[in-house]
């Protein structure tokens, strides 16, 4: 008898998840070979260019909007402080708060990291015609739909067996 598990595997929907996520590791893999370069590591990368596009923005706010805790961000910040790529200033208006602010270091590598997506992601879609771009997104959105779906059902799922439980 052959088992269900096996099968599983060669499903139509089984075999496009492994492509999925074997596209993003080695989306993730070029990414952080390419942005070594710039002295920034993959989590911090992603402060830095916020930072960039917000100046003055404080950590505070930084943990809010990534939905980390400050202590989290605090880590992360100390680092791009050290490697020379921020600052923190104290708010005028209020002295309990930081402003983070980049520097020329920081700016530099945020322009090189930019130039680094563009050439990614001109790489990886290369060939594409728009239909081809508008298909993916239309396809990638039903996806990300279905995923909301069911976890929102898996949810109401679990909180309904907590009831039961109580």
């Amino acid at each position: 008898m052959e088992s269900k598990v096996g099968r599983r595997y060669e499903t139509k929907e089984c075999r496009l998840v492994g492509k999925y996520i074997q596209t993003n590791r080695l989306h993730r893999r070029v990414l952080e070979q390419e942005l070594s370069s710039t002295g920034v590591y993959r989590s911090q990368h992603q402060l830095l260019m916020f930072v960039a596009e917000h100046p003055q923005v404080s950590q505070k706010e930084l943990a809010r909007l990534h939905g980390v805790s400050t202590a989290t961000i605090a880590v992360s910040l100390k680092k791009l402080e050290q490697g020379g790529y921020i600052e923190r200033k104290v708010d005028v208006r209020d002295n309990r708060f930081n402003q983070i602010c980049i520097t020329p270091k920081g700016m530099a590598a945020v322009e090189k990291s930019a130039a680094i997506f563009e050439e990614l992601e001109r790489s990886m879609f290369q060939g594409f015609s728009s239909e081809d771009f508008e298909r993916m997104g239309e396809l990638l959105d039903r996806i990300y739909h279905n995923l909301e779906e069911y976890e929102s059902g898996r949810e109401r799922e679990f909180k309904g067996q907590e009831g039961e439980d109580a």
